[in-house]
């Protein structure tokens, strides 16, 4: 097949979720199938960035969006009731361009990531599927709940917007594809089995402790891109709310939160005032695997968001011992006990943390555990099969 993939960023380098789900999809569909790729950003692309991609596409083309225009859309969308990030992502002139770059291409099929680019390439006359990655209606529910006052009202306002939109797009698209069940049931449609399950793998041979030692640092690790809300969020509440349980017991315990573009609220947890060289938070690292390599066990006690959580899966896969929330397990699918510890509270956070830092035992079993079961489950070319059988059926209509 000749695949037009349409991506709201560009997915190199690896820093958020949305980017790696992207670009491990291409690498393995471009085995066996033609990639053009056609992505917009609101960033400058790095040419090293650019060829990270091109052993894998025939085409690239990226539309670098202009900053005052899309803050201009947004402001249209608000006045015209509709999404404001769908805003953001779609100009006049980017979708201009998708249409021309899909008319020079001609592909068999169209497949685009994320709502936020319906407007893109809904109207492509060719089949088309949309992968919803997670529900973001959800995503900013949950955000919203979080919040009060002004950014309550516009939060609310787009979670109205972006649930219609996620149901409009049963209108335009062949196939529709999403990143767990957790999520589907979430999305607004009409009867089950209209969106294909695709989740995310892990690179195991990249995430692999085996081929990657080095020396124990900090007992505790969170990581993620730390400008965004749900990490921003789990971070303050890991070291503000149960860590100082944690101390209470296990007082030599150290807190590394790594991950790039830390916000003024995630570079406080470092601050002496709150717990004397206790905590680091170090920003973008070079290689995310240090982060995970030089730490004794990983806590994700995320209480907002949506979707498949990528950190899990590459600590699990490094064979660190996991502590989450079922928030974040739901679409995971792990046993609590088994592979990871499961908790909501800040009490069982802590309780399940002092359990695997005192026990090298029950570390071990756990990280183990949650390696097979990562091994097991989610490959990459395990999780891209049902993509590519979907495409395939609706090439074929």
């Amino acid at each position: 097949m000749k695949i037009l993939v349409v991506l709201p960023r560009f997915p190199y380098p690896l820093d958020k979720g949305d980017k790696l789900r992207a670009y491990h999809q291409i690498v393995e569909l471009s085995k066996r199938h033609e990639i053009h790729l056609f992505c917009v950003s609101h960033l400058r692309v790095p040419e090293e960035s650019i060829r990270a991609l091109e052993p894998y596409c025939r085409q690239i083309r990226v539309v670098r969006l202009n900053p005052l225009v899309c803050y201009i859309n947004i402001l249209c969308n608000w006045f015209a009731s509709k999404s404001l990030q769908m805003g953001f992502w779609n100009t006049s002139r980017s979708k201009r361009l998708c249409r021309r770059f899909a008319a020079q291409v001609q592909p068999d099929v169209v497949y685009n990531q994320m709502i936020r680019t319906m407007p893109l390439a809904a109207r492509l006359p060719f089949p088309k599927v949309m992968d919803f990655q997670d529900a973001l209606s959800m995503n900013t529910e949950r955000r919203m709940e979080q919040t009060t006052g002004f950014w309550h009202y516009v939060l609310h306002y787009e979670f109205k917007m972006l649930r219609s939109s996620e149901y409009n797009a049963f209108s335009f698209f062949d196939g529709l594809t999403i990143i767990s069940e957790t999520d589907s049931e979430a999305i607004p449609h009409k009867k089950n089995g209209e969106i294909r399950i695709v989740p995310n793998g892990v690179d195991t041979d990249y995430f692999n402790t085996t081929h990657y030692p080095l020396p124990t640092t900090h007992s505790i690790c969170f990581c993620g891109n730390m400008s965004y809300a749900p990490n921003v969020d789990a971070a303050c509440f890991l070291v503000r709310e149960v860590m100082p349980l944690v101390w209470e017991y296990c007082p030599y315990a150290t807190v590394l939160i790594a991950g790039a573009d830390p916000t003024p609220a995630v570079r406080a947890l470092a601050s002496k005032a709150l717990k004397p060289q206790k905590v680091t938070v170090s920003g973008r690292m070079p290689d995310i695997r240090d982060a995970y390599a030089s730490s004794q066990v990983f806590v994700a006690p995320m209480r907002i968001g949506s979707g498949l959580q990528n950190k899990l899966l590459e600590a699990m896969a490094m064979q660190k011992p996991c502590v989450t929330t079922s928030l974040a397990n739901a679409a995971l699918g792990a046993t609590s006990g088994d592979q990871l510890f499961v908790g909501d509270s800040k009490e069982d956070l802590a309780y399940w943390i002092c359990l695997l830092l005192g026990s090298k035992d029950v570390r071990t079993r756990i990280a183990e555990e949650g390696n097979r079961f990562v091994q097991q489950h989610y490959s990459w070319p395990a999780a891209v099969k049902p993509l590519e059988e979907l495409l395939d059926a609706v090439v074929a209509k």
